[in-house]
């Protein structure tokens, strides 16, 4: 089987190696689809330590082709989504049965359901209610999915923030109440005037940079809640904490390492998109094969007009 291994900045290969040998509690998975993760770019690109050789690659579907022989509750040919940490962008990946989800008949380059679950859980633990006032900061594809499970939620208004205007008009599509333009016109005037001068209930930052977070504390409400969705790599970031301090703001850390709470996030994004209330189909828009997975990073990282999100598909 071929396998892309990064390395060095800018550089994958395609290995030919013995395709993977699973365990009783394991299942063989012929990979679909492998979406490119922001967290990953600044390491394909050089701008973050790594100890080369990496095998990247998480956000993962396919179709099972083996089960072990503790397995129950898959068999070959089932469609799935599933959660691994690694060496997702190769041809076939052996992975734990627990961390399946059954994709019904959503298309597998679709399935992606770990970034999903990321924002289910990331939603969920900031606990939106209804009526809320929320703030999305940032407009690629976790802002997206952001966006669409907070108006699942009730939210009163939705108001999305990014320096793209393309990815504002995918926001609107998706059912914002107001975009907002930034470095263009004013984010706290377009949220006071929402909000009848209140400021938001809760703003999720979901830009992973120092410029997403700078102005939270102008649009977020006394005693609102920040939610931190953005993966922050590089530099340490600043922010002005005494005014956050004063405003007594919640912050919310929606980054999640125990497996209970990622396979919970698994199934709420696997149920989302199998009975259609969730779909990918806007926001994957760029495809790509193995052998030009560069070409797939650097899109990703380029963001050309109308970006959304980058697979590689098998």
């Amino acid at each position: 089987m071929r396998i892309a291994v990064l390395e060095g900045p800018g550089a994958f290969a395609l290995e030919d190696v013995a395709i993977p040998e699973i365990a009783s509690d394991e299942v063989l998975v012929r990979v679909a689809a492998c979406g490119v993760c922001t967290s990953e770019l600044d390491v394909w690109a050089g701008t973050a330590p790594a100890a080369f050789p990496l095998y990247l690659g998480h956000e993962v579907s396919g179709t099972v082709v083996e089960v072990g022989s503790t397995v129950t509750g898959l068999a070959p040919g089932d469609r799935v989504g599933i959660w691994v940490t690694t060496r997702g962008f190769g041809e076939y990946v052996a992975v734990r049965a627990d961390y399946c989800r059954l994709a019904g008949d959503v298309p597998l380059d679709l399935m992606l359901a770990e970034p999903l679950a990321c924002a289910a859980n990331a939603v969920e633990l900031a606990d939106v209610r209804l009526g809320d006032d929320v703030v999305v900061v940032g407009a690629g594809f976790m802002g997206n999915l952001v966006q669409q499970l907070v108006a699942l939620r009730g939210a009163r208004s939705l108001v999305v923030a990014d320096l793209r205007a393309d990815s504002l008009d995918r926001a609107t599509r998706l059912g914002a109440t107001r975009v907002v333009q930034v470095g263009v016109e004013s984010l706290a005037d377009a949220v006071a005037d929402v909000t009848d001068g209140t400021g938001a209930d809760i703003t999720f930052e979901c830009t992973g940079t120092q410029g997403g977070l700078n102005g939270i504390g102008d649009i977020t409400r006394m005693s609102g809640k920040v939610a931190l969705v953005g993966y922050h790599q590089g530099p340490p970031r600043s922010i002005p904490l005494a005014h956050w301090n004063w405003m007594a703001f919640t912050i919310v850390n929606a980054h999640f390492r125990e497996v209970a709470t990622i396979m919970r996030g698994m199934s709420i994004a696997s149920r989302l998109m199998a009975a259609g209330i969730v779909s990918l189909a806007p926001l994957v828009t760029h495809r790509f094969a193995l052998e030009d997975i560069d070409d797939a990073f650097r899109t990703s990282l380029d963001k050309p007009p109308g970006f959304g999100k980058a697979v590689v598909t098998f």
